[in-house]
């Protein structure tokens, strides 16, 4: 076995070994010094892998290899059963940022059961989505309106808010929704979008006053 190959060996074993520490410089390693050998380990270890600066790291290293090498093997984890794997694969398809894999960003993954899942989906979504195509990705985002709590709640504002004013007419039909809570989460979100300044709990606690009121937030437009 040639050094090269020695060492290669040594860090697939590091980035399973029980220290943290240990994992994390070994995908540090991998990312400063890319080798197509490691996509596939470093993707089935973002699938398994406990700790959230260490998976961070991973997806570092996997941005440092070519898109050509990364996007099949995370288009197939997005497909995985394992959430986590799901999840993370998201993730770092919107670090990538590379549009060919906008297809794989179904309504499925938009509107996944995990909420991690979900959340990796609306923030890759808004990432990759192409020009033209924003109406009809804020007109499933808004489906998931008023799901789960506040940091859930906040990431889909978020997302809904990247997409600009064209997320407008579904947002305002959101507002009129039967759900209470999606009537909330609705009108928050439009006020973040005129005022991003208004900062979530407070635009969170005027929806609820305006719902309180019997209002949509629509009247006198």
């Amino acid at each position: 076995m040639t050094r090269q190959a020695t060492q290669a060996a040594q860090t697939l074993q590091a980035l399973q070994d029980g220290r943290s520490s240990v994992r994390l410089r070994a995908a540090l390693a991998v990312g400063t010094s890319p080798d197509p050998r490691f996509v596939d380990k470093l993707v089935e270890r973002c699938a398994i892998e406990p700790e959230f600066f260490v998976r961070e790291m991973l997806t570092w290293a996997l941005t440092r290899h070519p898109a050509s090498l990364t996007l099949p093997e995370l288009l197939r984890a997005v497909r995985s059963e394992r959430a986590q794997a799901r999840s993370q694969a998201l993730h770092t398809l919107s670090k990538i940022g590379d549009r060919q894999a906008w297809p794989a960003i179904t309504r499925a993954l938009l509107c996944d059961a995990d909420d991690e899942v979900a959340r990796s989906a609306w923030r890759a979504a808004v990432v990759l989505v192409p020009d033209g195509e924003e109406s009809g990705l804020a007109a499933v985002l808004v489906t998931q309106l008023g799901r789960g709590e506040r940091e859930t709640q906040l990431s889909l504002s978020r997302a809904l808010i990247a997409l600009g004013e064209t997320v407008l007419p579904a947002l305002r039909a959101a507002t009129t929704a039967a759900d209470r809570q999606v009537r909330t989460h609705a009108l928050a979100t439009e006020r973040l979008l005129h005022d991003p300044d208004a900062g979530f709990e407070s635009a969170v606690e005027e929806a609820k006053r305006i719902v309180a009121l019997g209002g949509s937030g629509q009247e006198g437009r």
